[in-house]
């Protein structure tokens, strides 16, 4: 099976949690001129700027640390343009990623405070 539908099939296993959770998907691959955020949700009035991150194993440290600061900050700037297109400046924000590693989910909140 080539990356790409791993990659959404492993996409769509994290949905399918965030629901389950109680998480309400507001988008899903949300693109703009600046790049993509995976999934933005809702959970207890905070909107949620998601990366999620599939590794097979812990290859090079495991899939959290595929997450860098460019990356963050690339997805900071993602969610500021969501935030204003959307006029959700008096919302509260929380950029998170959900890590699936070995068939476990780990959901981890704020992981960049930039915002």
């Amino acid at each position: 099976m080539n990356t790409r539908i791993i990659g959404s099939l492993q996409e769509d296993l994290a949905i399918s949690y965030l629901e389950e959770n109680g998480f309400e998907i507001l988008e899903h691959n949300f693109n703009c001129k600046i790049g993509e955020i995976d999934v933005i949700a809702k959970k207890n009035n905070v909107i949620r700027f998601i990366e999620i991150k599939y590794r097979k194993g812990k290859v090079a440290g495991g899939a959290f640390y595929a997450i860098n600061n460019k990356k963050l900050i690339k997805i900071s700037k993602i969610a500021e343009f969501y935030i204003m297109i959307h006029n959700l400046k008096d919302s509260m924000f929380s950029i998170d990623t959900l890590i699936i590693e070995n068939d476990n989910i780990t959901y981890l909140e704020n992981v960049y405070g930039g915002m």
